[in-house]
């Protein structure tokens, strides 16, 4: 068949256009040998960072260097063949996963380990490790949601601190809960009597409630008993958000803070303090990369199942998965699961100890030295320190957060030390020192 030339311009033109796009044509075109080049030179920049590092004490992240028996278990775990192909950790861990290429093992165990921790009791714990804190957050709130929704019937409100985690907002406004924001103490902990006065405002609605272990700024912390003595005799689910402090208060003298049972004081008999609990692993734990912990009864969980199986329709593979997310990170658990073991829980252990020693340290020498700056520790389980921010050089060269509070009915710029495994007393003497150098 003959074609005519305008029939001939357009195939010519699509197949000259396919060619200019094809991944061979653009590893060639000009400008990607200047971006192989910056890409070099950026390699050489992360080098510096090494010696950049100890000097983050704006934010709660572990900078110490890993220990070789944690890059000695990555090498253990690639030899027996694991992350050389694709690994998926798709479903509940602890159900039988029709894809087999995974580290369920591994991921249980860590749980039920964490669990013991937490004071859950043997054979009524069910978790996973998540992509993040907020990721926990998020299945938290949506287990809670789902639970009290099916319960009675009525969509809960969500009850928060505005010193909560700003994931909790996000994640309000994502499960369309409408919220109350409770009143906090001096400290920055929750008001369990306003919290009262809240629930008694909305007696129609079921009660989610985010109490934080450990607020982002200041440090506080929502007492669960207090909390739990509000809520008695009422619909609710309380999530605790303990993305920091969680990690270091079960090897301290303030472990009871977050054990999952604990004795009725008039009965005598155990009883659960909270539904479920959120804790980081990139903080504290130092693990290289976004994780989270992600721990409720066995209990809840089957609660939360029958409804949320009916949501969809999981046949593809082959149970009811019970997370939000669908595919899930391998890596991540089999690799955390390191941290988890007796040695690393003796380190834990040891660096929850220098942190807080470390915190109280820190409030010392500012109180004595720089009294101006009116340093401030919300309570002794705290690795935070909060004050009058400094100059803009002290500010940028330790990467602090800041943020204004109110101060006497203004709105006054404050600045916050998190006291980390990697903060030692060396670093914390040469802040010190720039304190008053500027």
């Amino acid at each position: 068949m003959l074609m005519n030339r305008r029939q001939f311009l357009s195939i010519t033109g699509a197949t000259a256009l396919v060619a200019v796009c094809s991944p061979q044509a653009l590893a060639t075109a000009p400008g990607m040998q200047q971006r192989s080049q910056n890409a070099a030179a950026t390699l050489k920049n992360l080098q510096t960072y090494a010696r950049q590092k100890d000097k983050l004490l704006g934010y709660p992240i572990n900078m110490t260097t890993l220990p070789e028996a944690f890059l000695d278990w990555r090498n253990e775990l690639a030899r027996a063949g694991f992350n050389r192909f694709a690994f998926n950790n798709v479903g509940n861990p602890y159900d039988q996963s029709h894809i087999p290429f995974n580290c369920h093992p591994f991921e249980r165990e860590l749980i039920d380990r964490f669990g013991a921790i937490y004071g859950f009791s043997p054979g009524n714990i069910w978790g996973f490790l998540s992509n993040s804190g907020t990721d926990s957050n998020m299945h938290g709130l949506y287990i809670g949601r789902t639970i009290l929704h099916s319960r009675t019937g009525v969509m809960p409100k969500i009850y928060f601190t505005q010193e909560a985690h700003y994931s909790i907002q996000i994640l309000r406004d994502l499960l369309h809960l409408d919220w109350v924001v409770v009143g906090t103490k001096p400290d920055g902990g929750m008001d369990a009597d306003d919290l009262e006065r809240q629930l008694n405002a909305n007696p129609n609605h079921p009660a989610l409630v985010v109490a934080t272990i450990g607020t982002t700024f200041k440090g506080a912390i929502d007492s669960v008993d207090e909390i739990q003595a509000k809520l008695k005799g009422r619909e609710s689910y309380l999530h605790l958000d303990a993305a920091l402090f969680g990690g270091y208060l079960p090897h301290t003298n303030f472990a009871a803070e977050l054990l999952h049972e604990a004795a009725d004081p008039v009965t005598g008999k155990k009883r659960q303090r909270y539904d479920s609990i959120a804790v980081s692993c990139h903080k504290f734990f130092g693990f290289p990369s976004p994780a989270g912990l992600f721990i409720t009864p066995r209990t809840n969980f089957e609660a939360f199942l029958a409804p949320f199986s009916k949501i969809h329709d999981p046949e593809y593979v082959h149970q009811v998965p019970g997370t939000i997310t669908c595919s899930r990170d391998a890596v991540k658990p089999a690799e955390f699961y390191f941290f988890s073991t007796e040695s690393a829980f003796a380190q834990q252990t040891a660096d929850a100890k220098a942190i807080l020693d470390n915190a109280a340290y820190l409030l010392k020498e500012m109180t004595n030295h720089y009294p101006h700056l009116q340093a401030i520790r919300a309570n002794g389980r705290s690795n935070i320190v909060y004050f009058r921010k400094p100059s803009e050089a002290v500010v940028n060269r330790y990467s602090l957060a800041t943020m204004r509070l109110d101060s006497g009915g203004q709105l006054t710029p404050y600045a916050h030390v998190v006291v980390m495994p990697h903060a030692k007393k060396e670093i914390l003497d040469q802040f010190l020192t720039d304190l008053g150098k500027v």
